[in-house]
């Protein structure tokens, strides 16, 4: 099974962004989406992988949550 979190980007450099996971930040490679500061992507093994709006990434949030 794969698991792909949802996170907001910070800010961008080249193909790697900064993006927040509810107060974590990390690194990720940007290369394969079209993605702007502000945006919601899911994010799969450092990569982001498609773009996704803000109540889909807290729809996923809390159902992580009850998985936890």
């Amino acid at each position: 099974m794969c698991l792909a979190i949802p996170g907001k980007v910070v800010s961008i450099k080249n193909e790697l962004a900064v993006v927040d996971f509810k107060g974590i930040r990390k690194k990720v490679n940007i290369a394969l989406v079209d993605i702007q500061k502000g945006d919601w992507v899911l994010v799969h093994v450092g990569f982001a992988i498609e773009k996704v709006d803000e109540i889909i990434a807290k729809q996923t949030y809390k159902l992580l949550e009850g998985i936890i």
